[in-house]
């Protein structure tokens, strides 16, 4: 079947780490199709990620928060549009309603049996059927369903403009530079904060380098980031600030980044930082960083020698397991391998 591909919408309305794995599937696209014209439907938290990106000719927000007044928006928004094909990449329901809402006469969206909260009824097509895997994969399954060859690649690399803007934030070390993640939007995700100041001091003493505070300024963001002040005899330097495009800068420049399962990890595998990631809570098979710095990965949600599945759902009390001593050799393991890597994350021959 033959899909046309001149004007296409992608929604996708979810997190920040979502938007990561969204995007090699729109530079895909507009590689193939360098006229096409792509609309994506996201929600305010992640667009200021998205909007100037090369393969993104227009960002349509929706108010999600606001429910059905946000949705109504959403119709007036769009009613002028005309789209061939609507990729739904987020299964669920109110991503169908949206997905329904673009008007497209092709539909595509997940499988009946991925396709949770009916969002199945919303497509005209579905994928073929496929256990689950990694979400970054199963979003490239779109990419086949339209007969588009796979690009691996994101374009979240910070401009000159950017680069100059936030540059005064970061002054250059003599040693390594450590990003660090501490908050997320679940609790059950998060490393205990007197842990990262135990290897702030760490990075201090025992490599020379700096820690730096990334992310966002969230209750939770704020009483950690507190903590590891008052605990850390070397504190890092705290440049939280949930302005997606002056993260994506932090994290280019930083040597090492240290996060559990949220938006900025993928971020900074998407960058080709070398990613130290804490995974207990959820999956790391499923939600885990996507091929690059899978030995730089501190796996707590499986028991030793545990074969566990892809589907094998979250699990409670897992992220105390995860020492900083297992972390701090991730940490030197990162440095020895990538500290003069090239830009695709690739280790120094």
């Amino acid at each position: 079947m033959s899909i046309p591909l001149d004007r296409v919408a992608v929604v996708m309305m979810s997190t920040v780490g979502n938007a990561v794995h969204t995007l090699p599937v729109v530079n895909s696209i507009k590689a193939h199709r360098p006229d096409a014209r792509i609309t994506w439907i996201m929600q305010p938290g992640s667009a200021a990620l998205v909007q100037g990106h090369p393969a993104v000719d227009e960002v349509v927000v929706v108010a999600r928060k606001q429910g059905m007044a946000g949705f109504a928006g959403l119709r007036r928004e769009l009613a002028g549009r005309r789209f061939d094909v609507a990729l739904n990449l987020q299964a669920y329901f109110k991503a169908g309603v949206a997905t329904r809402l673009t008007g497209a006469p092709i539909r595509v969206g997940y499988d009946r049996a991925r396709a949770r909260d009916l969002t199945w009824m919303f497509s005209t097509h579905r994928l073929p059927a496929r256990p689950r895997g990694h979400v970054q994969d199963e979003f490239l399954e779109f990419l086949d369903f339209l007969g588009v060859p796979v690009r691996l690649e994101w374009g979240l690399e910070p401009t000159a403009e950017e680069g100059g803007r936030y540059a005064p934030l970061l002054p250059d070390a003599p040693g390594p530079t450590v990003a660090m993640v501490v908050g997320t939007t679940k609790p059950e995700k998060e490393w205990p904060a007197e842990r990262y100041a135990a290897l702030a001091d760490r990075i201090a003493a025992e490599l020379g380098g700096r820690t730096v505070l990334v992310g966002g300024r969230s209750p939770r963001e704020e009483a950690a980031a507190a903590a590891i002040r008052s605990a850390a005899s070397h504190p890092p330097l705290d440049l939280r600030e949930w302005d997606l495009r002056r993260l994506a800068y932090l994290l280019s420049r930083s040597d090492v980044l240290v996060s559990p399962d949220t938006g900025p990890l993928h971020m900074g595998v998407a960058l080709g930082t070398p990613t130290v990631s804490l995974m207990g809570h959820t999956n790391p098979k499923r939600y885990g960083p996507y091929r690059r710095y899978q030995e730089l990965l501190v796996d707590a949600f499986g028991d030793p020698g545990e074969d566990y599945g892809v589907s094998a759902p979250n699990r409670a009390g897992r992220m105390e397991r995860i020492t900083v001593e297992q972390v701090m050799e991730k940490v030197e393991l990162a440095l020895r391998r990538y500290r003069n890597s090239s830009p695709d994350g690739q280790p120094s021959p």
